[in-house]
């Protein structure tokens, strides 16, 4: 298992994770064998959104002895009210439910305190206002959450979170169907069953989203990474083609700041499918060559940093030089911090000769060679 650092949070991730949604499903013996198994392959991310109290207590007993190896997402704000989830920011039922989710997780800190579901600008600007935050930065301060996050469908909700310097990371919505869906507070919206034809590409805002949250080190972590498994279905597919699990999990982690994607796991076999990504070939995880050769809805002329223009003559890494580029070239001014991760790259923009290879390889089409002309001015390099 491969780990990353979650932004400012420090915390070293699993770059696949638990998304534990699923395991309401099962009974106590079936929960923690599909936890132990996450175990074994080297998942260390948890995340319980769930306020059900059976599904909580059975992770609880799951983790139970183990508790220092697992880095848990909890949630603030979804409660259990006569039988049922909630979404609440009424204090009184919120402080309940955490209290509830740290005793039935047999535990007395959460390291990822979770604002759970703010998907409108108007409530995140409530509760960013109001006695929601406060009572978040107080938990924090006693060291009852460790650090502060976000759990979010809307790339213009997650933009204000991850500029607003008290957001250190972000639970968001990542697969190649979603990230060309402009912003919207409507989840239903990104599980229609048709997309407009007119649509193609990553939309502008989650593109200027993900590089902002690399810009200012606020981690991501990744749901709906499959989209509810409607990827692995061609006649679902908003493509007109199946991806795998491992294409769908590649997808998600070549995006910046993406630190893991939580996978929901209903059995063990989907486990060890998740975790089998750790050792799949390139080819394995090639999604860019299924979405270039999809029926409806291509990604040509983006850059999604997949890696095809590999190799090259220059030995440069392409898809860093691309990355680091958008970033800069978003601001008035190159932040200082991208200019020297570009300084410590071995071989810069500057290197490259014009051959053009790695266009002849690439997918989608990206004038490789201009943007390298591009970056070569903007870094001066």
């Amino acid at each position: 298992m491969n780990y990353r650092r979650l932004g400012k949070t420090g915390l070293m991730v699993s770059e696949i994770g638990l998304g534990a949604e699923w395991l309401e499903r099962h009974n106590e013996a079936e929960v923690k064998e599909i936890i132990d198994l996450c175990g074994e392959n080297g998942i260390n991310i948890l995340d319980c959104w769930m306020p059900e109290p059976k599904v909580r207590a059975n992770i609880g007993k799951a983790i139970r002895g183990k508790r220092d190896r697992w880095i848990i997402q909890g949630h603030l704000g979804s409660t259990w009210q006569e039988g049922q989830y909630v979404r609440s920011r009424e204090l009184p039922v919120v402080k309940e439910a955490f209290q509830d989710l740290l005793e039935r997780l047999e535990t007395d800190y959460i390291d990822l305190g979770m604002i759970h579901y703010v998907d409108s600008v108007k409530e995140y600007r409530q509760i960013m206002d109001g006695e929601f935050i406060e009572y978040v930065k107080e938990l924090k301060e006693k060291g009852v959450i460790r650090h502060i996050g976000m759990s979010t469908h809307n790339p213009d909700t997650a933009r204000l979170a991850a500029e607003s310097g008290i957001v250190e990371m972000l639970l968001f919505s990542i697969n190649p169907a979603f990230d060309m869906m402009p912003a919207t507070d409507n989840l239903d919206n990104y599980f229609a069953e048709e997309y407009a034809e007119e649509l193609g590409g990553i939309a502008p805002e989650r593109a200027e989203l993900y590089r902002i949250c690399e810009q200012r080190d606020v981690g991501i972590t990744v749901m709906k990474g499959f989209a509810g498994g409607r990827l692995f279905d061609a006649a679902r597919s908003p493509f007109g083609v199946a991806l795998t699990p491992a294409q769908c999990i590649h997808y998600a982690l070549t995006h910046p700041a993406v630190a893991s994607i939580l996978a929901g796991f209903d059995t063990p076999e989907q486990v060890r499918e998740a975790a089998a990504y750790e050792t799949a070939s390139e080819e394995e995880k090639d999604y860019a060559s299924v979405l270039a050769h999809a029926p409806r809805h291509a990604y040509l002329g983006q850059c999604t940093y997949c890696g095809h223009c590999r190799p090259c003559p220059e030995e440069i890494d392409i898809a860093m030089v691309n990355k680091l580029y958008d970033l800069a070239a978003m601001q008035p001014e190159v932040p200082s911090s991208v200019r020297e991760h570009y300084k410590a790259l071995e071989k810069h923009a500057g290197d490259c000769i014009g051959c053009q290879s790695c266009e002849d390889r690439c997918p989608f089409r990206v004038p490789v060679a201009e943007r390298m002309a591009k970056a070569r001015e903007v870094f001066g390099m």
